[in-house]
């Protein structure tokens, strides 16, 4: 039985090599978009549960200083009768939380857990803005080859966590490439009109 020679060693190493640089690469590529997708369909997802959140409701739960949704109970959260409004509603952790109805002893989920960015291990996380009658919610695409990559909204330069937002979506026709008030003011120059 014949052996390869030293030449022909060479080049099955030289296209073994080739052939995993190129598997690996192509690997990460996949991994990428699987994240991105993962984003977008929770986004998506969220963004049913708050449209239903709004329906049971009458408003969108309104966003925290961090930019996290503020729709939580907390055991020292009270309806006070007085003025008629609900006191010490908590911020809700992304990943963690449901999103729920908690004022209606039924407490219809509207969405169990809120979802958490696939790299928060690595301080990537989403952005929630709501005056309660609109809302954004903001992401961070690791693929700017991606379809929804929006450089309009990278150019806001929000931060997702440790990276720069650059993906969104948005009540109806709130935009995502402007702050909600922006937009607010923009309505009401244009019905002043």
């Amino acid at each position: 039985m014949k052996f390869f020679s030293k030449e022909e060693t060479r080049i099955v190493g030289i296209i073994l090599f080739l052939i995993a640089f190129v598997s690996f690469f192509n690997f990460r590529v996949s991994i990428r978009r699987a994240r991105d997708n993962q984003r977008k369909n929770d986004l998506g997802t969220l963004q049913s549960a708050l449209e239903n959140y709004n329906h049971a409701t009458g408003m969108f739960p309104l966003s925290s200083s961090d930019s996290k949704i503020l729709a939580c109970k907390g055991s020292d959260t009270y309806f006070d009768e007085e003025k008629q409004t609900w006191v010490n509603i908590k911020v809700c952790d992304w990943g963690k939380n449901d999103l729920s109805d908690f004022s209606d002893f039924d407490n219809p989920v509207f969405m169990s857990p809120i979802p958490i960015d696939p790299k928060n291990l690595d301080g990537v996380s989403f952005i929630y803005l709501s005056n309660g009658k609109r809302y954004q919610l903001l992401a961070h695409l690791e693929g700017k080859d991606e379809a929804e990559y929006n450089p309009k909204v990278e150019a806001r330069a929000i931060m997702c966590g440790n990276e720069i937002c650059n993906y969104g979506r948005a009540f109806s026709s709130t935009p995502v490439d402007i702050s909600i008030q922006e937009y607010e003011n923009q309505l009401l120059e244009e019905k002043g009109k």
